[in-house]
């Protein structure tokens, strides 16, 4: 009997020592699982930018322990803004971040032709809560690097060096692409230097719309986009409220025979429509697989953790701290060029390079667009609401 009591003895301690064993490697295990997450989450989806000189902030964000207050002086009376969120969370004690977001022509997911059919530059700033978008308008006469080889010239419209950048034509072989060779002509033209991008083609848009059951919009008055060459009725939206697919709300935003500045503000109302609809608490509960589901569809070196923050962000925002901008439009003079290329005259703006450049360091520095009284002259600007 006392042979028996020793040997259950024995097995409950055989028991309880693989049991603690068990317990270390499902431990470990799980900590092996939590550092292939935070490898992964922390991973840019695409190439990252390269700039000629050494310049790149990194890849990733991490949280400060303590929340920074950034003050200081561009110019005399300009002051920098301080970044006093009213609260903090997860997702606002963090880097201001800059990307280039990129509206692409294409129809394909593939990325491989296509001109940036809207180009704006998106500035988040975590800590004040504030997300700022400056528009480029699409065909100013710029220089592009790494083309002169392959076209014979080195200047044609902004929005081309999203297309010569991409790898149909080969052009150019940088990872980063067409987005990397757009970000690299806003700084040669204009000292823009961004942390990321994020492109999104016109199939990818409309499938994101109708993912979240559609968008819906106000419009003050009716905004008929029909031409001579094309009397569609798709182009027809009358004033007052409406329910838009993604075809329609694409539709809408790419509109451009009234002028470019319309058209940007009818962008405007899309976007903001958008972000509104994000808010959902259906929609809400969708945003993981929505980000999951569409990573693989668009061009960006943002990690998923950085696509998170910016989904955080989200989510806390409050509608007038979205602010779009835009240069002020007496800046800029409808002219034509002669495009070797082309061999023919092409429309493009005329402005001064200079006053563009002064612009975009107010912007990078957070002082501009403001309702100021230094601000002239005045910029456009309007807000979600």
């Amino acid at each position: 009997m006392a042979a028996i009591i020793e040997m259950r003895n024995q097995q409950k301690i055989i028991i309880g020592i693989l049991s603690v064993i068990a317990c270390i490697l499902a431990i470990m295990n799980l900590n092996y699982l939590v550092q292939i997450y935070l490898i992964w989450s922390q991973k840019p989806l695409g190439p990252v930018l390269e700039y000629p000189t050494p310049w790149r902030l990194p890849a990733t964000w991490t949280a400060p322990p303590v929340a920074p207050s950034m003050t200081g002086t561009l110019v005399p009376t300009l002051v920098i803004e301080t970044n006093t969120p009213l609260l903090l969370s997860q997702c606002s004690a963090l880097p201001t971040m800059t990307i280039l977001a990129i509206g692409a022509d294409a129809h394909s997911d593939e990325y491989q032709y296509g001109r940036a059919d809207v180009i704006r530059v998106v500035r988040v700033n975590f800590m004040a809560q504030r997300v700022t978008m400056l528009e480029f308008p699409r065909d100013l006469w710029v220089e592009i690097p790494e083309i002169s080889d392959n076209i014979g010239q080195d200047h044609d419209k902004l929005n081309t060096a999203y297309f010569y950048g991409n790898p149909g034509l080969k052009f150019w072989d940088h990872p980063s692409q067409g987005p990397g060779l757009l970000a690299r002509t806003l700084d040669l033209n204009f000292g823009l230097r961004v942390d990321h991008y994020l492109a999104v083609s016109m199939d990818v848009f409309i499938d994101l719309v109708d993912t979240i059951g559609g968008i819906d919009v106000t419009l003050a008055e009716t905004i008929d986009g029909r031409t001579p060459y094309d009397k569609s009725s798709r182009l027809f939206f009358p004033a007052g409220a409406q329910h838009l697919s993604g075809e329609q709300a694409l539709t809408l935003a790419r509109i451009r025979n009234i002028s470019v500045f319309e058209r940007a503000e009818q962008q405007n109302l899309v976007m903001c429509a958008l972000r509104k609809k994000m808010e959902n608490p259906e929609t809400l509960m969708q945003i993981p697989a929505i980000i999951s589901s569409f990573k693989d569809h668009i061009q960006t070196d943002l990690t998923p953790e950085q696509i998170s923050q910016l989904a955080c962000l989200g989510t806390h925002l409050p509608p007038g701290n979205i602010l779009f901008a835009g240069f002020p439009r007496e800046l800029f003079k409808p002219s034509k060029i002669y495009d070797p290329a082309l061999k023919q005259n092409v429309f493009i703006w005329d402005t001064d390079f200079n006053q563009l450049r002064d612009y975009v360091k107010q912007f990078n520095a957070g002082v501009w667009p403001v309702q100021s009284i230094f601000s002239t002259p005045e910029p456009e600007m309007n807000g979600c609401q």
